[in-house]
């Protein structure tokens, strides 16, 4: 199964292949722009892509459903989906089914893997316009750390790590599980780069862009480890958007929209706005 943290896992560890455009059925975007409103999914609690701060729903995936409907012409409308137990349920919560206490979907999904074996086995969708590639980091408190040593050597470190996501077997199982007894086990890797922040851990791994984000909000209290981090399983994966197999045309759209958006400033801008800098996906 791919959990929100298999996206964590750059997919269960699985190399990520090429994935190619997958062609859709019907044509849904006529229903779009006669309601006038995009519906878009997002993840809930799940900074920096989307997430609640002082209220109010923000995020790099929030700021992109926003620009994805002002370029289709409508004004847009979130699905705010708490993870499931895995990405599959997801989709069909958001995406094509529904919820089981009537929830209609989305008419797309952002940070859904791209996978080819996941693709294939979920083809009541389509994923397309990969516009993110994602990966791992250490963050560190400059004060008590060397973020640079081998990772063993922080051995007696107080550590930080989302519960049951890669950084957790990371940090737990790598390296002899000599660091397994240093690990606390937090809701977020946000959350545990705020642990670092805050003084109460001396080092966690998180993705990149939690990393940057949480640096970004609270400059000068961490840093980020430079070089890469030894032993870790995954390479790095993709993230795109996901829409129903039987709506082409909107598919098509949002396809041609990120193409053209991906290149302008205003998509830098974006991350920027969220301390991340933008990696351009592989795939596609």
């Amino acid at each position: 199964m791919i959990d929100r943290r298999g996206l964590l896992s750059g997919l269960g560890l699985a190399a990520i292949g090429a994935l190619a455009p997958a062609r859709l059925l019907a044509a849904p975007l006529d229903s779009v722009l006669a309601s006038g409103v995009l519906r878009v999914a997002v993840y809930r609690d799940f900074q920096p892509w989307s997430w609640r701060r002082d209220g109010v729903l923000v995020g790099i995936d929030v700021d992109l459903g926003l620009e994805i409907a002002r370029r289709i012409g409508v004004k847009v409308d979130y699905l705010e989906l708490a993870a499931g137990e895995d990405v599959d349920e997801d989709l069909r919560t958001a995406v094509w089914r529904g919820s089981l206490l009537g929830m209609a979907p989305a008419d797309i999904m952002l940070h859904v893997p791209y996978d080819r074996e996941f693709a294939l086995r979920n083809d009541r969708v389509a994923i397309v316009a990969p516009y993110f590639r994602e990966s791992f980091a250490m963050a560190c408190n400059g004060e008590t750390t060397d973020c640079e040593v081998p990772p063993a050597q922080l051995k007696g470190k107080r550590l930080a790590a989302e519960l049951d996501s890669i950084p957790d077997f990371y940090l737990s199982g790598s390296f002899g599980g000599v660091l397994r007894a240093d690990v606390r086990h937090v809701v977020s890797g946000s959350a545990a780069v705020n642990a670092v922040i805050d003084g109460s851990a001396d080092a966690a791994v998180a993705t990149r862009a939690q990393v940057e984000n949480a640096l970004h909000d609270s400059p000068g209290h961490a840093t980020e480890r430079k070089g890469p981090l030894p032993a870790m399983m995954s390479p790095g994966w993709d993230v795109a958007i996901a829409v129903k197999d039987n709506s082409r045309d909107l598919g098509d759209r949002v396809e041609a929209i990120m193409a053209e958006l991906v290149d302008s400033d205003a998509f830098k801008a974006i991350f920027a706005a969220y301390g991340v800098t933008y990696r351009p996906a592989i795939s596609g």
